[in-house]
């Protein structure tokens, strides 16, 4: 079977954009594919973390990850940080990759801003490190949003090198961008035009996992829309970037088109709108959330799942990384 690798960084606050983003799309991954899935916390400190909350968020991920319905006995979750063969074959990659091609990636741009001087290393280097959790698994398949296409590729190129510098031809393979239909782009509640944060000041303005119903509710009554009813067709979202937000996240959770969301609620007032998708929203969240908060108030079973990961993954990894040392010409033990 082929193997999907994708991870995820423990940065908290976990909304409904990473839900439709990627832990949703990584539940429906697991019926054709043998997945492994990372907690990745050694990304994650690219930027300070403060250690405790650090600790906090690797649990809330991973309960997040198993309250949506990933599967840790059937497939493999582990955080990155137990598997030393992501930091060793990330450091062999660093060899490999070319300041240019690094030069080039425009998250580093994005992230490190005006203080690119100030920003760590290893927020330089990220994408070696990606290529790494990759490789590392020899995967063959990599879901990815807009933001990490461009890692994907210099991941390819990675591999490209490798086994034409060490005419090892074919050692590494080159993994295929997962491409699951149109992306969820869910935006802000407050604002239509900027995607949903967590680092937006206004709790208002996002869908935490972690909110009980009636909060959800709330959210929702209060979200921003237009004086106009809804439209019959898609076409007369344009220019109402919050009506098309929430039309997006009803049509996303229903697994319907937006067309036919239109369609069936065309011509009604958002005060009855709002109503019916908070109902869905709280019908498909709550049961996660849910289970969420009584996975986090068991630590210790959530630690004993990374772990038992973990041991899955460097029995892949182990024997892949001595195989990149052979080609290298290290000496292995």
């Amino acid at each position: 079977m082929q193997r999907v690798f994708s991870g995820a960084q423990p940065t908290g606050n976990l909304h409904l954009g990473n839900y439709l983003g990627a832990i949703r799309n990584w539940v429906a991954l697991q019926n054709d594919f043998e997945c492994i899935y990372c907690v990745v916390d050694l990304h994650a400190i690219t930027v300070w973390q403060e250690p405790g909350e650090l600790r906090a968020n690797i649990r809330e991920l991973a309960a997040s990850m198993i309250a949506s319905g990933i599967d840790p006995e059937k497939h493999i979750l582990f955080n990155q940080s137990q598997v030393s063969a992501h930091a060793e074959l990330a450091w062999i990659f660093n060899c490999v990759a070319r300041i240019g091609w690094l030069n080039r990636m425009t998250q580093f741009k994005e992230k490190a801003g005006k203080h690119r001087e100030n920003a760590s290393l290893g927020l330089y280097a990220y994408p070696s490190l990606m290529a790494a959790d990759i490789l590392a698994y020899k995967a063959t398949h990599v879901p990815v949003g807009e933001d990490q296409k461009q890692h994907l590729e210099l991941t390819r190129d990675i591999a490209t090198k490798f086994n034409n510098d060490f005419s090892a031809e074919d050692f590494f393979p080159l993994p295929e961008p997962l491409i699951l239909g149109p992306a969820t782009r869910v935006m802000s509640l407050r604002d239509g035009s900027k995607k949903m944060s967590k680092s937006d000041s206004s709790d208002m303005a996002r869908i935490n996992m972690t909110d009980d119903a009636d909060t959800l509710a709330k959210k929702i009554r209060k979200a921003k829309t237009d004086a106009e009813p809804l439209p019959s067709e898609a076409d007369g979202l344009e220019g109402r970037p919050e009506a098309r937000n929430l039309v997006t996240i009803y049509a996303a959770l229903m697994d319907k088109p937006v067309a036919d969301v239109l369609a069936e609620h065309g011509g009604t007032q958002f005060s009855g709108f709002k109503q019916a998708l908070t109902d869905v929203v709280v019908d498909k969240l709550a049961p996660i959330t849910e289970e969420m908060a009584r996975l986090k108030n068991d630590p210790s079973y959530i630690d004993a799942v990374l772990a038992k990961g973990a041991e899955r993954a460097d029995a892949i990894a182990q024997p892949i990384l001595r195989e990149v040392k052979e080609v290298v010409g290290f000496l292995n033990r």
